[in-house]
């Protein structure tokens, strides 16, 4: 993979599973194949929306064979190594590599709350002892630091990192961060945000890793289209469009249900609803939805003009 070419959507795949809690492969080979013909641009396994942090080593190579296997080369496939410090991502991501990635993602290290030093250091010391690019991914609301921007800029010049996904939902950090990386062609910048893709790629980003891009990867591949050829009403239309689906990740209000659950499970009940998985777990411990709460994404799919997959 040359780290230049990255852009477009990048949908953080779902895990489907079964009512037992294992990888359902049958059901992530649909979703795969449901992202590939939807032209998305490439596929990032094992990030936040993949709940990564709640499958096994053995789950997760399961979801990296699966990834290679179907994407065949069509499309990069990203892997996170996400762990608590550098050596255990470093052990992640050598493994990750002998699946036939394409490349890595991670996270500065958490738990430990570092400096911006060890940040640094942390990337660096991946990027030296792994053999494929590395991105970091930036989300505080997850691990509690914040990555600074001149440590991005460190690591963009040397090298250690090859782009970013930023999660942060700054956007004014967000625009700093393009500035400040603009005399580095090939270092690229990915957008997190659902919400405000259309405005991230207004201001230069190279693309987006939408979750919601799990229920419909094929209106953010019309959202980056239309933002390439320079078409701002179907850029506006997408983005407004998307952003009300977006409710479905809000359809859960009990006070007893965490945002992640109620989030990434409702990618899961929409993909579902679509017949393109056949279970809307989560890894536990997360709440599942109710009957009535599977009617009201099923309202907002409709809403959406969202139908079942063909």
């Amino acid at each position: 993979m040359n780290p230049g070419d990255l852009k477009g959507i990048i949908p953080p795949v779902s895990t489907p599973l079964t009512p037992e809690g294992e990888v359902s492969v049958p059901d992530l080979e649909r979703l795969l194949a449901f992202h590939l013909a939807s032209g998305v641009h490439g596929l990032f396994m094992l990030g936040s929306t993949s709940e990564s942090i709640g499958l096994t080593d053995a789950q997760q190579v399961t979801v990296i064979e699966t990834a290679v296997r179907v994407a065949e080369g069509r499309v990069p496939v990203l892997a996170g190594a996400i762990d608590f410090t550098t050596n255990r991502v470093v052990d992640r991501a050598k493994r990750h590599e002998a699946l036939g990635i394409d490349g890595h993602v991670s996270l500065p290290p958490f738990y430990i709350k570092p400096s911006p030093a060890e940040i640094v250091r942390h990337f660096s010391r991946i990027a030296e002892a792994v053999s494929l690019p590395v991105m970091a991914y930036d989300l505080p609301g997850a691990v509690q630091t914040k990555i600074d921007r001149e440590s991005l800029r460190t690591l963009a010049k040397a090298g250690a990192i090859v782009g970013l996904k930023d999660s942060s939902g700054q956007e004014a950090n967000f625009r700093g961060v393009l500035l400040d990386n603009a005399d580095l062609p090939n270092f690229r910048v990915f957008t997190g945000s659902e919400l405000m893709t259309d405005i991230a790629l207004q201001l230069g980003a190279h693309g987006c890793v939408p979750g919601l891009g799990n229920v419909d990867p094929a209106g953010y591949v019309r959202l980056y289209d239309a933002s390439v050829a320079g078409d701002a009403a179907t850029v506006r239309a997408e983005q407004d469009r998307l952003y009300r689906l977006f409710s479905i990740t809000r359809v859960i209000q009990r006070p007893e249900v965490g945002w992640s659950a109620a989030a990434w499970g409702s990618f899961k009940v929409a993909l579902t609803l679509r017949g393109v998985i056949g279970c809307a777990d989560t890894t536990a411990p997360m709440s599942t939805f109710t009957e009535e709460e599977v009617e009201r994404v099923a309202a907002l799919l409709k809403e959406a003009g969202l139908g079942p997959v063909a």
